[in-house]
């Protein structure tokens, strides 16, 4: 699509204004790959089954990551610079609306769903919004470029990763009130909480931090390839797996002892992955505008072409709605 098919596409879809519902036609559900390509200010939706690309949606600036609303209806698209939050229909991939919201970088429900956490890379802030009306609960000043984000499994702590100090901060999120700063390691990114402890993927290391949620001291530093970045989790919860982005390399990781079951040489900074029904892993190679897709029983790994700089992936066949506590 060129650039002024692309002005002309994105002033219809914004000529409704902002925060307000598009009018358009139904579409029925689909099987749907979705890659935010965050050089290109799009979003490219793929049939899984055909790999063949269905739209691209253009947005403001930035994409890069995204967020599935707890009731599996909307998938929020952040668009940092843009400053903007757009809403897609999960089953049939149309645009539905999209809100001015403050450097979305990363943005992340609590397991209970009743708050949206977004991590403001550019404007050293974290804010918590009530998830359900989208007001701004709190604003946390955050020493430097927060980037990812996870959750205690009930909800009651977030725990962000600051790139440009190395550290790992822990927020309540009933009270905005920061818990602990403590130092992980050169340009952390990924947060996961895995078995009572948090992990931490050390991009500037060769390893990924596991930290005690309790006071933030780092028990243990696993291994890795150069340039540990994100941490995925299995379908069946057996597995993990870790993109080293500065390396190339995807490392699967054993899910009680978390040591290195295989690894997989993805040239061109592997960065999200989602795994689909047939097991195979679909992962964003931000400097080769491609995705890869691999296959955990064998065979050569198959390439998709992308927009600029793909980042965030998801597939809407890997989603079931989060079963919430009462309000």
């Amino acid at each position: 699509m060129n650039r002024s098919l692309l002005s002309r596409t994105l002033a219809a879809f914004l000529a409704v204004g902002a925060g307000t519902a598009l009018v358009a036609a139904p579409a029925k559900a689909a099987r749907i790959a979705f890659v935010l390509n965050s050089a290109d200010a799009s979003i490219s939706e793929f049939d899984i089954d055909t790999h063949k690309e269905i739209r691209r949606i253009p947005v403001l600036r930035e994409p890069h990551h995204m967020a599935m609303t707890p009731d599996g209806r909307s998938l929020v698209v952040g668009d940092t610079s843009g400053n903007a939050a757009f809403f897609l229909d999960a089953q049939t991939g149309e645009l539905q609306r999209h809100i001015t919201m403050s450097d979305p970088y990363q943005l992340q429900y609590s397991p209970d769903g009743r708050y949206l956490t977004v991590a403001g890379l550019a404007r050293d802030q974290v804010d918590i919004y009530d998830a359900a009306t989208l007001a701004l609960l709190h604003r946390i000043p955050a020493a430097s470029m927060p980037s990812h984000i996870n959750y205690a499994p009930d909800s009651s702590v977030a725990y962000v990763s600051l790139q440009a100090t190395g550290e790992l901060m822990a927020i309540e999120t009933k009270t905005g009130h920061v818990l602990w700063t403590t130092k992980v390691g050169s340009t952390p990114a990924g947060v996961l909480w895995h078995n009572g402890k948090i992990l931490v993927g050390v991009m500037g290391t060769t390893y990924v931090a596991v930290v005690d949620p309790a006071d933030g001291h780092v028990d243990r530093k696993l291994e890795m390839a150069p340039g540990p970045h994100n941490l995925f989790v299995s379908p069946s919860r057996h597995l993990l797996y870790v993109t080293c982005r500065v390396s190339g390399t995807i490392e699967q990781l054993d899910w009680d002892n978390l040591g290195i079951v295989r690894s997989w040489h993805v040239p061109g900074g592997p960065d999200d992955i989602v795994i689909a029904p047939d097991g195979k892993l679909w992962a964003t190679l931000r400097w080769r505008q491609k995705v890869a897709i691999i296959d955990p029983a064998g065979g050569p790994i198959s390439y998709i072409a992308t927009g600029r700089s793909p980042h965030g992936i998801w597939l809407n066949t890997s989603y079931t709605p989060q079963k919430l506590s009462a309000r």
